[in-house]
């Protein structure tokens, strides 16, 4: 039983300061967390119940897929990131620091490493696979700004798994395992989730799909098609091609442009001096090309530049997905003053690409197909070139989806609208295939007694992102509403009376009561506080069953308060051990 009397515990009624969302305010007024540093939280015990609640849940789910648990240390040897190269991939992501004999170490951020190499200093044949280990562990990164709570943060706790298995058959079956049982975890949590197909990152592999929280203060943005099953990180989406174009087009034409510093005026201006005999132009017809610094992890920089038609705009996140692990940033004066070649404002194609002696890498949009022609820039000032074709007059390096995608466009499977959302990641699964088995050297005989390469997945679940989740879902104007699987209490007992009264003693009897009934009792027994601060702080604190036992004993009554359904119901006190365990029983 927890007392509220002698809990580690202190409710604000003020929102912190420094609070962004609800899940950040309520959980620290609530008295669950407290900030120790930016992007550091103190558990308080009541966050601690919750905390271990979920790894509960999680650890039951792994365990009845057949995989089991180990745990690393989270102070690392740089030598092993180096053999994979991550040591530079993570960039300023990781923390890193010396011991006193000046050698290397890190903060986890991930252990798909230190996997690796325990299965293969342990395992040497195929019949000791599959296998799949977890760990829930406390991971590090070195967010530039840490924000929202427990949502983003440099220290968090994950639970990170990985399967091994001999083929690509056996890889797909421990996927799927993994897959389902995510399933089943955030069914079990209460917490609402969508699947969408995602990018795989620094973390290299094939297949990758993300378990998005459809919330709205979420960082990560999604579609979903209105007809069909499609759904994807914007960052993951495939653009739905139009066919390259075989169109003849007359010779490429040179006009003076004068005040179009943007594509709208351009657009103005054409269709006032240089009218097409067809219809209007517009900025669909153009095509802008954005000059970009990409920084790899170990210093290195390159200019590229991205060709995209000029009524959509570059999404800078999607970009960088593709060319994870680097880094890309607009490129700034400075840098931009050491290509006189590019003119801002009036950059064309026509010297970039295969064809181009600058030396500057040029791509384009999907969008951009071969034969199309397009409204540009000259390469001269106040100067725009018409009928400038791809393919015949200039000639990209690659493709790369560059354009932010926008409700509305077509689903690159059915063709139907495409609609928009917004989530919070909380789960991720890959199929790594080889790369760190190959980098490591983790191989096994066959049954043929030959070397093979050992093939893995990786799947990973943000415990401590998946509370905040669960506060963002789960809450209202007076405070939080847990799921019942994962509340720090299945009843929380409120007494209206003074010590040693009537009141008191009947409550007390009763908390007895659910205690050996087997149910978690946290119950309001301060002395000195009235009871409507104690209502408030059981709105706050959010136990899905609240039972208030005052005026209405005279009636042989205690009130249950359902804290979901925000409804009040008189329960005989006789009644109430029985109504409450079914109600915990039954998950309502």
């Amino acid at each position: 039983m927890i007392r509220l009397s002698h809990l580690f515990v202190r409710t604000l009624r003020d929102d912190p300061a420094d609070a962004e969302v609800p899940s950040h305010r309520l959980l620290i007024r609530a008295g669950y967390i407290r900030r120790a540093a930016p992007g550091g939280y103190t558990w308080l015990p009541l966050g601690w119940r919750v905390l271990r609640n979920v790894e509960r849940v999680v650890r039951e789910e792994m365990d009845a897929i057949g995989a089991q648990e180990v745990h690393f240390p989270a102070l690392l040897p740089r030598d092993v990131y180096e053999t994979t190269n991550r040591w530079t991939e993570y960039g300023d992501n990781l923390f890193r620091l010396k011991d006193r004999k000046g050698a290397d170490y890190l903060l986890g951020p991930t252990h798909e490493e230190m996997f690796t190499l325990l299965v293969k200093d342990l395992y040497s044949s195929y019949k000791d696979l599959p296998v799949s280990l977890y760990q829930i562990q406390t991971k590090y990164r070195d967010e530039a700004r840490p924000r929202a709570g427990l949502l983003r943060g440099r220290e968090f706790l994950m639970k990170d798994s990985y399967s091994f298995d001999i083929n690509d058959e056996g890889l797909t079956k421990s996927y799927n395992d993994h897959r389902d049982a995510y399933e089943r975890i955030f069914s079990r949590l209460g917490l609402p989730y969508v699947i969408v197909k995602a990018m795989s990152g620094a973390m290299g592999g094939s297949m990758s799909e993300e378990f998005l929280a459809p919330i709205e203060v979420g960082e990560d943005t999604f579609v979903r098609c209105s007809q069909c099953d499609y759904s994807a990180n914007t960052e993951a989406v495939t653009t739905a091609t139009p066919p390259a174009e075989t169109n003849p087009y007359p010779d490429t034409t040179n006009v003076d442009t004068p005040s179009t510093p943007t594509i709208a005026s351009l657009v103005d201006f054409l269709n006032t001096h240089h009218k097409r005999p067809d219809r209007a132009w517009t900025g669909e017809d153009t095509l802008k090309n954005v000059v970009l610094s990409v920084r790899q992890p170990d210093g290195t920089t390159e200019v590229l530049v991205i060709g995209v038609p000029g009524n959509r705009e570059v999404d800078l996140k999607r970009i960088e997905a593709q060319l994870s692990p680097a880094e890309v940033e607009p490129l700034d004066e400075a840098n931009f003053a050491k290509h006189p070649a590019l003119i801002r404002g009036y950059i064309g194609p026509q010297i970039l690409g295969e064809r181009s002696n600058t030396g500057i890498r040029y791509l384009v949009d999907p969008s951009v197909v071969p034969g199309s022609a397009w409204v540009t820039g000259a390469n001269i000032p106040n100067t725009h070139s018409l009928n400038v074709v791809n393919s015949r007059d200039f000639t990209p390096d690659g493709t790369i989806e560059a354009v932010e995608v926008t409700a509305g466009d077509p689903c690159p499977l059915c063709s139907s609208p495409l609609e928009i959302a917004r989530g919070i990641e909380i789960g991720h699964v890959f199929q790594l295939g080889k790369k760190y088995a190959d980098k490591l050297g983790l191989t096994v005989l066959d049954q043929n007694g030959k070397q093979v390469v050992v093939t893995m997945g990786s799947y990973g679940i943000g415990v401590s992102r998946a509370v905040a989740s669960i506060a963002e879902t789960f809450h209202d104007e007076l405070g939080l509403k847990w799921p019942r699987a994962i509340a720090p209490a299945d009843v929380h007992v409120v007494i209206t009376g003074k010590p040693g009264d009537e009141i008191s003693v009947a409550a007390e009897k009763l908390c007895a009561e659910f205690e050996a009934a087997g149910l978690e009792v946290l119950v309001d027994d301060r002395s000195g506080v009235s009871p409507g601060v104690k209502f408030k702080d059981a709105e706050l604190i959010g136990v899905p069953t609240i039972v208030v036992v005052g005026k209405s004993l005279a009636e042989g009554n205690v009130e249950v308060r359902d804290r979901h359904a925000g409804t009040n119901q008189p329960v005989a006190l006789l009644q109430a051990v029985s109504h409450v365990v079914e109600l915990a029983r039954t998950g309502k």
